[in-house]
């Protein structure tokens, strides 16, 4: 999902448009490294330590901006619970070994109004179109995991729901864990009654993801 690296002597950078939820995370933390309305190069990765750069990378909610180490420190870890963070009138944040089309990453934010013209991520539509689904619902139960952690694959099913399969604790805004599963179908179409979880609405309402 990186579409390149921009260099630096000992840590080089990349970015992903794609899955970008415009935050601003990156440029509000180091204004110097992501440099906001640059008319060329945006990304300067010699402005700050590694360090720095690290705790930036790794702290951007989609997973836009990533890193290679240069100077023999480690790359980012998976996270050691695998969790989808349920956003109060917005999307799912996504932290695990995550398995998409291919290619393995560890931070996503999925949307979850219907909206987004970059489907399966979020693009901000949810503010647009005045999306409302608590970031705290109810507790489903559910029993510990015998593991927390390992790939976590992600399919969007066409015109469908959005298809976990792995390890994940679903995660309320607050931080209550509201449903433990290896597999688990999530609504995408922002219509279901059972927010977050798919309750077939979007084949009544014939939804469709084509060209998304």
């Amino acid at each position: 999902m990186t579409k390149g690296m921009v260099e630096g002597e000992k840590i080089d950078v990349g970015f992903s448009g794609r899955r970008c939820i415009h935050s601003r995370n990156c440029v509000l933390a180091n204004p110097h490294v992501f440099e906001p309305n640059a008319p060329g190069e945006w990304i300067h990765p010699d402005a700050a330590s590694v360090e720095q750069i690290v705790a930036i990378a790794e702290s951007c909610p989609s997973g836009a901006i990533t890193y290679r180490r240069r100077d023999g420190g480690p790359a980012e870890a998976p996270p050691v619970v695998n969790t989808v963070r349920i956003r109060e009138n917005g999307p799912l944040a996504v932290h695990a070994e995550i398995v998409f089309n291919g290619e393995t990453f560890h931070r996503a934010t999925l949307c979850r109004c219907g909206a987004s013209e970059n489907k399966p991520f979020c693009d901000g539509s949810h503010t647009k179109t005045g999306f409302v689904a608590t970031g705290e619902p109810a507790l489903k139960q559910s029993q510990p995991l015998a593991a927390r952690d390992g790939p976590l694959v992600v399919t969007p099913q066409p015109n469908g729901n959005l298809k976990l399969e792995g390890n994940v604790e679903i995660v309320t805004g607050t931080g209550h864990t509201i449903d433990r599963a290896t597999k688990v179908w999530l609504c995408r179409c922002g219509q279901s009654a059972n927010k977050p979880w798919c309750d077939n609405t979007h084949k009544s309402m014939s939804w469709s993801t084509e060209g998304r």
